[in-house]
């Protein structure tokens, strides 16, 4: 299942459990409710498990792939404490934000991504098709050509002749770097570090993790996880390596009779706000609500920074198209100009 359906599936079964309807009987509905053949399949392998005396944690924990550590979490929680019904309603509702919020970091990705392509394909026809056909006009001046022009002539030649070699190499290199930082655990942290570290994309990354985390942690503290337990569990399911680890070593910190906000105060990962609200948090006897506030909080802030990249994209793209296509008609007016000035002469 991906994000969009599991929406549906814990919302629904939220609402049957809730009208007092039996987890296996539920489950029985929602089988015969789903139209997807693997999602029927997966939805009657969970159920016989359940009729056969599994609890609903364990028997969606045979499919990681389907659902996440969070989700597992949520569900075992819920069930022990018998807050079933509540707590899958709290689990529709972060997976429906998640997916919102994913969903316009991609869309704010989109623009740039096609007038980057556009600017591409304007340069390569420009090199492929049109500077070569004028080339040989100039190779016959036999005369000293412009700077600009002799530029353009040697982008033009190595683009017909490695430009295919070049494209293959830059991407083999980045999908072999893809792959490396994957698959190593140090990689990964040094490039999620460095991400977070770029500016303006850091702002988003880091606005984007602390959200999806505090909407866990404060899933989790609400659902009556222990505030350790929690941290564990929110740095498990961070994309990010970076905050992975911090929450990692916040979850030490608090195990040791420790405040979490006299750690996250003095890290540079996390915001002097992020530190005050926990601090708040922790002595009111509210952090389950402060950790969603702050959610909601950066959740808005991603929003913002993702309306800046575009708008602060925009012009600048156009800037380099109009840089770029000038300075091919400048390397082509240029010559062109000088032949019909000595004509004249």
């Amino acid at each position: 299942m991906n994000k969009a359906e599991q929406v549906h599936f814990f919302k629904r079964l939220s609402f049957l459990i809730g009208a007092q309807v039996p987890i296996l009987e539920s489950l029985y509905i929602l089988h015969e409710q789903t139209t997807v053949l693997k999602h029927k399949r997966l939805l009657k392998k969970i159920a016989k498990d359940v009729s056969e005396g599994q609890s609903l944690s364990r028997s969606f924990g045979k499919y990681p792939r389907q659902f996440n550590p969070f989700s597992l979490s949520m569900l075992s929680v819920a069930e022990e404490s018998g807050t079933l019904p509540a707590n899958l309603a709290y689990l529709s509702e972060e997976l429906q934000k998640r997916y919102a919020l994913k969903r316009k970091l991609v869309a704010a990705s989109i623009y740039p991504g096609v007038i980057a392509c556009a600017t591409l394909g304007i340069t390569t026809f420009l090199l492929l098709y049109l500077f070569p056909k004028i080339t040989p006009l100039f190779a016959s001046l036999h005369a000293e050509l412009p700077f600009s022009t002799r530029v353009v002539m040697a982008s033009s030649s190595f683009v017909e002749h490695w430009g295919l070699f070049t494209l293959c190499l830059c991407t083999a290199f980045v999908l072999v770097g893809i792959s490396a930082v994957k698959k190593s655990v140090l990689l990964r942290l040094y490039f999620d570090r460095f991400l977070l570290r770029v500016p303006l994309v850091g702002s988003i990354a880091r606005s984007y993790n602390l959200s999806t985390a505090s909407r866990t942690l404060g899933l989790l503290l609400k659902g009556g996880m222990q505030f350790s337990q929690a941290l564990v569990l929110t740095g498990t399911t961070t994309i990010n390596r970076a905050y992975h680890e911090e929450f990692q070593k916040l979850s030490l910190v608090v195990e040791g009779g420790s405040r979490a906000s006299s750690y996250v105060q003095r890290n540079a990962y996390f915001p002097p706000l992020y530190g005050h609200m926990i601090a708040v948090g922790e002595k009111s006897g509210t952090l389950s609500d402060t950790c969603l506030y702050l959610a909601d909080f950066y959740a808005t802030e991603v929003d913002e920074y993702a309306k800046s990249l575009s708008s602060l994209v925009e012009p600048v793209m156009m800037i380099v198209i109009g840089m770029l296509v000038g300075f091919i008609a400048v390397s082509i007016i240029a010559p062109l100009y000088g032949i019909t000035q000595n004509l004249h002469a």
